[in-house]
């Protein structure tokens, strides 16, 4: 007897939420999906703790986006609360510790040099660069002023590398030249982290909006649904549950763990978070804060400034430290390390699963790329595109 369905998605994060939507609304597919977790929504799952505050329980997932069409397609299943984030570094000052705006703009100069060197900075960087513009530490480096060169220097010590050195585990000669090249300087007074046209976050919380999404009489979701167990790709087949299944398959989970890691694992960075609840109305002055130059952890997050949530006199912390993954029980990786060898290594694993030519590797983890969330949801909106032609 085979299978009553037509599609397979494997994870009910964006890219598999989105495709199984897109399969069963514009396809007319029956659809089933498998979650290993025991929710919906991948790492942008969000939750009540015990204070009663809503937490996003795998880290920070701030919405923002170009993209008009991913902004459309999500606002079907969620109203947004207008956020435009905001981050601040904290760092080590003469007399305690001060805050300045990430990425380093006009503000942060007035914080870092006073109002009077600052002020005259600003007017040599626009002259030579042009307002509004975001120009990158190599670019500042090359002027032959001293003192814009003097300024890359600072963004490079106070704001890059120590926190780079903790988010990758690198030595400062370790890191990629190109990456430290990139770091930008933004003339402007605009404080926010993105500038993207659309930002906000989900109004009732990210967790509802994908519960809706996957809300559909043609789409099964079974949750605490260990892929690993229940495919097994061989000799040119797909089995689900020890039947063939011939269908479409989208798989968002680890490309080496597909295979058993049979050419062995691919490298990435995971982050521990440390859940810390306080009798205040707010503990810190934003919702994200950098600790650039010292401290274990690269950040704190306060989850009642990213969702609007009125709460008195509670609130939620979070720090979160990044150190390497290894595939023990409960880590999840989540920052593939690119570079030529792991791209190599996960060449061997796209080459495996190409062998089915149903069978579609989709998302952060599967391609082993970073995507943020608009991109991921572009990505799976452009796949069932093609599948659906």
């Amino acid at each position: 007897m085979g299978h009553p369905f037509d599609c397979l998605v494997i994870g009910a994060g964006m890219a598999g939420a989105i495709c199984a939507r897109e399969l069963a609304e514009r396809g007319g597919k029956k659809v089933l999906v498998l979650e290993r977790r025991d929710h919906v929504g991948g790492n942008a799952y969000d939750c009540f703790d015990q204070a009663g505050v809503l937490i996003h329980r795998y880290g920070p997932h701030i919405f923002h986006t170009n993209n008009k069409r991913v902004f459309d397609y999500l606002s079907r299943f969620t109203p947004w609360l207008n956020y435009q984030h905001q981050v601040v570094a904290n760092i080590p000052a003469e007399d305690g510790r001060m805050e300045m705006p990430v990425p380093f703009n006009l503000v942060s100069m007035r914080s870092a040099f006073g109002e009077e060197k600052a002020d005259s900075l600003a007017k040599r960087l626009i002259a030579a660069y042009g307002a509004e513009k975001k120009v990158t530490i190599l670019e500042l480096r090359q002027n032959p002023d001293p003192e814009i060169a003097a300024l890359a220097d600072y963004v490079y010590e106070h704001v890059f590398v120590h926190y780079t050195m903790k988010q990758w585990g690198q030595r400062p000669e370790d890191i990629d030249p190109n990456t430290t090249a990139r770091v930008p300087v933004f003339l402007s007074e605009d404080c926010r982290y993105f500038q993207d046209t659309h930002q906000g976050m989900p109004m009732e919380g990210y967790t509802p909006m994908f519960e809706r999404m996957l809300d559909h009489p043609d789409i099964t979701v079974e949750l605490n649904a260990d892929a690993g167990e229940r495919l097994t790709l061989a000799d040119g087949a797909v089995l689900l549950d020890g039947t063939p299944f011939d269908g479409m398959v989208i798989y968002t989970g680890a490309a080496d763990e597909l295979f058993g890691c049979k050419y062995g694992r691919l490298p990435y960075r995971t982050l521990t978070f440390r859940f810390e609840t306080h009798p205040v109305d707010y503990w810190q002055s934003h919702g994200t804060v950098n600790y650039t130059v010292d401290q274990d952890y690269t950040r704190i997050t306060e989850f009642k400034y990213l969702t609007g949530q009125e709460l008195p006199g509670v609130t939620t912390i979070m720090k979160e430290y990044s150190s390497a993954y290894t595939g023990a029980e409960g880590e999840i990786p989540y920052y593939a390390i690119i570079n030529e060898d792991n791209n190599a290594l996960y060449a061997k694993y796209k080459a495996e699963a190409d062998r089915f030519p149903r069978f579609h590797l989709l998302g952060r983890l599967a391609e082993y790329k970073y995507y943020n969330m608009d991109a991921i949801a572009a990505r799976a909106l452009a796949l069932c595109d093609d599948l659906l032609k």
